[in-house]
This record gives structure tokens, sequence and C-alpha cells, in this order.
């Protein structure tokens, strides 16, 4: 049996075809699209429309690379881009563009919806999770304060994933991974928390579509597609999830004790837990993952985006970075950089900026800027891990993936920050893998389960695997130290 894993991620769309029985990936099909442009600072938005016409793509490839094998597919499981919010109007058609997990305009409504509840303690006490620009509700709100002519014509709101879901099979619906990253569901008891919803507007209710298990089918093909792309009409489509859910299913992070670290463009750090992980401080997102147990997960948005920024600076491909990072010292010589190009989510900074201190005529070299770059963004993710340990979760391991886990120098200086193994996966589409593995298990029915599912499908890259320097990690705990002190200081001064 074949299962189809489609990725639909803030720039591209990726499909694959899994091969049950033997792991192998049979089809793999990717195709891009671009962010709106023109629009005002913080406000990042996509046309629904363009996953969709990605998705047709890259389904189409992929079965035309089978050939007359596509019968053998059984299901389908989707991955999305969390947070994004589509709005329906009463024709099922998108009454705006969508706006993404990355816009930072509600800022406001964020500290309106907390302000409400006596501050973010409050919303965690309700949901589990504070208010952050991230999230969907906030963009709800945003939309009825800015465009109250789009907010009357909304009769239902969807995520990403369950947009594609609804365009699969004519079904809408959630399921509780993804729907927990709304900033609606109390993630203790997985049901909407009616408190915050009626603040936006008790009409909210009527928009949410049905909320259920992760484990459940979403439905089956809709008989057009299933006649366009040459398959079985009983090809189930699974319940699906946000890209972290399913990149921890495609990286085998489906019991506690491992954690997975994702190097994109933005970053995330999040381990499965079997019971709520909900942090006081809300700087670790509550989630719930798409096996119906829970997913911890720190967010930062400034990884690849700052190593890239600075490898166009200076005129390098990425072998040239990777010489230049690995030339320069541990610590930079003393070089600092924030990396909060773009916002940043943890720590909560949704209008920050970047900064470089420590500069020196003696340390001002262009390896020494590119290592300080590396550092910044993965202490991020570091200050992320800590909070992990400091709530009980303490993993023996870190699977990476990404496009900064490719880079060998990247890696070491990973683990020796994280004080922690690091390791990558045999196949890089983590959340197509995971889509495809999630499918298949729904299609089994109950007669198997994702440990055994994982356990032969996903493979670790052991080639990659780096060991932690003591020294080293010493060092970098003094210097994330520095790093969150220096954040602290420019915050609360206004300067970042």
């Amino acid at each position: 049996m074949y299962f189809l894993g489609i990725d639909s991620g803030t720039q591209s769309t990726k499909a694959i075809v899994l091969d049950l029985e033997t792991g192998a990936i049979l089809a793999h099909h990717q195709q891009a699209y671009s962010l709106i442009s023109g629009l005002p600072a913080g406000h990042l938005e996509q046309h629904p429309q363009d996953w969709i016409d990605a998705v047709d793509a890259c389904v189409g490839s992929c079965v035309q690379q089978l050939g007359g094998k596509r019968s053998a597919i059984k299901g389908i499981g989707v991955s999305g881009q969390q947070h994004g919010l589509v709005a329906l109007g009463a024709d099922d058609k998108p009454v705006r563009p969508a706006k993404l997990w990355c816009d930072t305009s509600t800022a406001a409504q964020c500290d309106e919806i907390a302000h409400e509840f006596g501050g973010q303690p409050g919303c965690i006490h309700l949901a589990g999770n504070a208010m952050l620009p991230g999230y969907t509700i906030p963009k709800l709100l945003w939309m009825k304060q800015h465009e109250p002519e789009n907010f009357a014509k909304t009769t239902a709101i969807l995520l990403p994933h369950d947009y594609i879901n609804f365009w699969l099979t004519g079904v809408k619906r959630m399921e509780y991974g993804d729907a927990s990253g709304m900033g609606i569901l109390n993630v203790r008891t997985r049901q909407w928390c009616f408190e915050i919803i009626d603040f936006i507007d008790p009409r909210v209710r009527s928009m949410l579509p049905p909320l259920g298990s992760s484990r459940e089918v979403h439905g089956t093909i809709r008989p057009e597609l299933a006649a366009k792309w040459g398959l079985g009409a009983e090809v189930i489509v699974s319940a699906g999830g946000g890209d972290n859910m399913m990149g921890a299913i495609g990286t085998g992070n489906v019991k506690p004790g491992c954690v997975t670290a994702s190097f994109g463009t933005s970053g995330t750090l999040y381990g499965v837990a079997g019971a709520p992980v909900v942090d006081g401080q809300g700087e670790v997102a509550a989630f719930c993952d798409s096996t119906d147990q829970w997913l911890p997960l720190v967010c930062t948005m400034n990884v690849t985006v700052v190593t890239e920024q600075v490898r166009h600076l200076f005129g390098w491909n990425h072998e040239q970075l990777e010489a230049a990072v690995k030339s320069a010292p541990a610590g930079a010589e003393g070089i600092m950089f924030l990396p909060y190009l773009n916002g940043e989510r943890t720590p909560n900074l949704p209008n920050g900026s970047g900064v470089m201190h420590g500069l020196r005529p003696t340390n001002m070299a262009p390896a020494n800027i590119a290592r300080a770059a590396v550092e910044g963004a993965t202490l991020g993710l570091a200050y992320g891990l800590k909070r992990f340990r400091e709530l009980g979760m303490n993993p023996t391991e870190v699977r990476l993936t990404g496009g900064g886990s490719r880079s060998a120098v990247w890696r070491q200086i990973t683990a020796d920050a994280f004080g922690a193994e690091v390791v990558t996966l045999s196949t890089s589409e983590g959340a197509a893998l995971g889509a495809a593995v999630q499918a298949a298990y729904a299609q089994a029915g109950g007669a198997t389960s994702y440990e055994t599912l994982c356990g032969r499908l996903v493979a670790l890259d052991e080639s990659t695997r780096c060991v932690p320097d003591a020294a080293a990690h010493a060092a970098y705990a003094a210097q994330l130290d520095r790093q969150m002190e220096l954040t602290g200081r420019l915050q609360q001064t206004g300067w970042l």
C-alpha cells in the first residue's frame, strides 16, 4: 500500500508517496509560491488558492510518476503551516487572503484579549497558553476591528491544513493538534474556551467546525478529484495537523524522551508529552499533538533567515558560509547577535529587530559575524530547551530537521549549545513523511501503533550525530545568559 503525504508550508508545498512495506519514497514533487507583496510592515498574507493549486500540481505529478501503480494509494495526510486564518463566506470561498503565523500585526489585539482576562496569566489559566500575535484568534479580532465587512461575511474559519482537507473531502473539521494553536482551545480538556471566544464575538461559536480526535479519519477523497488523479474512490484523508505536529510524527517523536528541533526560516523545538505541559510564564506553548497526546513547543522566528541575510551580505554561497563559520572561534571573539530580524515570538517581541553587540576593530570580521549569527539563532532555541528542562522534560537526544541541520558545523554548535546529542534524519521530508505515516495509521483503523510505524519508517542518519563538548556547553550556557540579559535590558528601555 502507498500513502501520500502533503506538506503545505509558507514558501512551498511538497508531496511524497510512501511505500508502507519498504519505507521507500516512490515519488516527490514541490511547488513554490510567494507571500502577497506590498503589505504594511508586520502584515504577512497568502492567497489560500495558491496552496490548493500547489497541492493539485504536486499530487498530479506524484501520481504521474507512479503511473499504473497509483491505484495502490490508499490514504492521504496533510501537514500545514500553523495558526493561519482562513475565513470563509457562505459560498465556502475565502472572504480575504489568509493572515499567516508570521503576521505580527495583531499585537494590540493580543493585549486587548489578555487585558480582558487579567493579563497573560489569565489566558494561561483559561486555555493553557498566553495570547501571542502568531495565534489565530487575535487575527479574527483584528479582522472584526479593521475589516468589519469581511467579518460580517464570515460564516466559517479554518486553519490552512483544515482548508486543504476541506478541498480534498468537502468536510469541514478540526483536530486537536492544530486547533490548540488558535488561542481558544483549552489544552487541558481539549474543549473550546468559550470565555475567550465570546469576548471576540458570540457569533464565532457558529464559525467553528466540529472538533475531534486527531486519530480519526477526516473523510474520503471527493469523487471528482479521485477521477482527475486516477485514484480509487475509497482513498481516505486522515485528520492531518500542523507542520510541527506532523514533523513530530515524521521524526519518530511519538513518545516522551525525544525532542525535535527544526532549523528552517523560523525555528521550532518540541517534544511529545503524555500530559499537558503548561508553562506559567507562557514561553513554552502548551499544544496538543496530532496523535492525541501533547506537544509542548517553543517557536523562534529567526533561524536561517538570519544566516541567509549574512550570506547575501557577503556574497557567499552556502559552502563559503560554512567555511566562514567553521573558521571563527566559539563566541565569535565577543560578538553577540540578537537575531530578531522578523520580530520574535520567544521572547515575545513582535516589533523587535536585530542587534549586533560587542563589535571592535579587532573582531569585526565577516567570519565572526557569520559565527555570531549562527550562535544567536541557535541560542534562541537553546533557551527554549532550558525552559523544557525547567518544566520537567529532559530529552535523551535532539533530532534536527530543516535547512540549517545540513551544516556540519551548525550541528556541532547545536550539540554544544543544547548540551545534548543531536542527529538528523535520513530523509529531509519530516512533515510530509509524518503526514503519510498518519494516513497509514488512520487507514489501518487501530490495527497498528505510531510507535510501530515510526520504528520501521523513520530512520536516523547516524553519520550526522554530534556529541556535546562539556567545556563548550558551559561557555554557551554563559553566553545564553548574557544574550537574554541584553535582550531584557533593551526591551525594558524600549530599544528592542
